[in-house]
């Protein structure tokens, strides 16, 4: 049993606050464990059993009490004393107005509140304006590299050697687990229909399953690359399928939603502006990718462009796709009012393009590039360059 000890501390740190906790993020990377590993510290730290009520929704055995009055009707009734009675809810919006018993909880008893949801939207809307300004929120995702190679039980000595490994089956904790590659290719397949048919298709009504996956595979095939709904529709309509851009929207807003893809906005770095037209979409786990699309359908550079940005997000980044002029930088980092200027390169070409791009910022923040390619490492007119397990493991060179 490995215990993901950074979101543990998170919610032990924020034990008995006033806020009620959410717990966010793709399905199926790590929430409810992390609520059984909370409620087993509650257990070690004396808080008595009949205090902790543990919900998870997705179990059919709490099915009559997906409505706000049958679940308030059962949780009254067995709140036992005036001690602090801690609420551990699992997918809590599969409750239909979820919002109205949180917020009775919160006034009617002493309580300590964690929700965990796999849709960033769970917080939006007319009934979430009754928990507003009361919530703090945590997004889980797939394991980092640190986190895959320490499931392994590998030591720092040989941590490269799984880089492979982690880029062809990524980071979910129930793939990692299994035992060969055939159990790990059916886990994936397990987890990508569950969240395209369950959490994009079924909540969004769509009925036109094929071409949402059209849209999922062709996102997946341009990892790395701008994109635009307009470019998407386009592509679709030369393939002969009938769509349109508003409709395009509407499914990538509902792939954002469900944490399946991240939209990378750009940024203008001389007029320090944020720019509406294309982005990068980047997905949640690489295996995901690779198991859609194949372990050899290429485009190599863009996959690592995305652990990059999964890490740098993991980091806790506030990350744009970088316009400079003509040219491009891969990721505009932001953090504690600090700016980081990163390429990432499978190999530095003879020319060292990559550094030429970031030379050409003028300002006096840090400027990094990130390689897959060990021989490279060093430092070209002052600029560190980075190998890649070194970054997922120590996290971005200071200077």
């Amino acid at each position: 049993m490995i215990i993901r000890q950074n979101y543990l501390n998170w919610i032990i740190e924020a034990k008995d606050s006033e806020f009620i906790k959410v717990i966010t993020g793709v399905r199926r990377s790590g929430k409810s464990f992390l609520l059984e590993m909370f409620r087993e510290y509650l257990l070690s730290a004396k808080i008595k059993k009949e205090n902790i009520i543990y919900i998870n929704f997705e179990d059919m055995t709490f099915d009559h009490l997906l409505t706000a009055k049958a679940l308030f009707d059962y949780l009254i009734n067995i709140v036992t004393d005036d001690a602090i009675t801690y609420f551990l809810f699992d997918e809590i919006q599969m409750v239909e107005n979820w919002e109205r018993v949180v917020n009775s909880l919160r006034v009617s008893f002493k309580s300590d509140i964690y929700v965990t949801g796999s849709n960033s939207n769970m917080l939006s809307g007319e009934l979430a304006t009754l928990l507003s300004g009361r919530t703090i929120t945590i997004e889980m995702l797939p394991l980092s590299f640190n986190e895959f190679t320490a499931f392994k039980a590998i030591d720092e000595m040989r941590k490269e050697l799984l880089y492979d490994e982690y880029i062809d089956f990524g980071g979910f904790p129930s793939v990692v687990l299994q035992s060969t590659n055939s159990l790990k290719v059916n886990a994936l397949q397990g987890i990508f229909d569950t969240i395209v048919l369950n959490d994009v298709a079924s909540r969004g009504s769509i009925r036109e399953i094929d071409v949402l996956k059209r849209i999922v595979k062709f996102l997946l095939d341009n990892v790395g690359q701008l994109i635009s709904p307009k470019k998407i529709a386009d592509t679709l309509t030369s393939s002969n399928v009938k769509t349109s851009v508003k409709s395009i929207s509407k499914y990538l807003n509902l792939l954002e939603e469900a944490f399946l893809f991240y939209k990378v906005e750009r940024y203008d770095i001389h007029g320090k502006e944020h720019l509406k037209n294309g982005g990068k979409y980047f997905v949640v786990d690489i295996g995901l990718r690779n198991q859609i699309l194949g372990r050899f359908a290429g485009n190599h550079g863009g996959q690592m462009e995305n652990i990059v940005y999964l890490e740098l997000r993991r980091l806790g980044y506030e990350i744009y796709v970088g316009r400079l002029d003509n040219k491009e930088v891969d990721f505009v980092a932001i953090k504690d009012g600090i700016t980081k200027y990163i390429q990432v390169t499978l190999e530095l070409p003879n020319n060292s393009r990559e550094t030429d791009n970031l030379i050409a910022i003028k300002d006096s923040f840090q400027k990094i590039v990130i390689t897959g390619k060990r021989k490279d490492v060093g430092m070209i007119d002052g600029v560190p360059i980075v190998y890649i397990t070194d970054f997922l493991t120590n996290g971005l060179p200071i200077y």
